[in-house]
């Protein structure tokens, strides 16, 4: 990639994958973007367990994206995951998300998950940001408490798909405004 803007318009949510496999390298490359990511407080209220073992991918693909959660059947595909846990904030960051009725947590993920997808995407590997999943089986898979929420699963792999067409956004108008609404 040439710009940081022409990084940011070139990533897709990827849905094809060749199964290839993703040097370890690249997969820690991803992490530690996330890990470099801003959070409230720097809380840096998160875990990420990068699925990278043939016997771990198996088992996510058998069971995570299946039956209810087979709309993302695509992702049992992927050549790895990284699989995103919110954890607990520093005591400002819960008081003033209490305030202010917001879950900095979430928020600290979301940039942490927005930094590995163009992370990837600089490396040439696609992503695609996962919601829906079976949380029980994943827990399972991966030994995570059962307390503890997976949030988001990203599947991470190569792709024969090329570029595709330009964005549809939404205007400018509808979207950005200038000191008022």
């Amino acid at each position: 990639m040439n710009t940081f803007k022409e990084l940011v318009k070139s990533r897709r949510s990827i849905r094809s994958y060749l199964g290839r496999r993703i040097d370890p390298e690249k997969l820690e490359l991803c992490a530690e973007a996330a890990l470099y990511s801003p959070s409230a407080c720097n809380s840096q209220p998160w875990k990420f367990i990068i699925v990278n073992d043939n016997s771990a991918k198996e088992k996510m693909r058998s069971s995570v994206f299946s039956g209810l959660y087979n709309m993302n059947s695509f992702a049992s595909n992927a050549a790895a995951y990284i699989v995103l846990i919110s954890k607990k904030t520093k005591l400002p960051a819960s008081i003033a998300g209490y305030l202010m009725r917001t879950d900095f947590r979430q928020i600290d993920l979301g940039i942490a998950c927005s930094n590995i997808v163009l992370q990837a995407e600089d490396l040439g590997i696609g992503s695609c940001i996962l919601g829906w999943f079976d949380q029980r089986a994943a827990r399972r898979i991966l030994n995570i408490p059962r307390l503890v929420n997976i949030d988001l699963i990203i599947a991470l792999g190569y792709t024969d798909q090329g570029p595709s067409s330009e964005r549809r956004l939404k205007d400018r108008d509808e979207t950005v405004s200038y000191d008022r609404y």
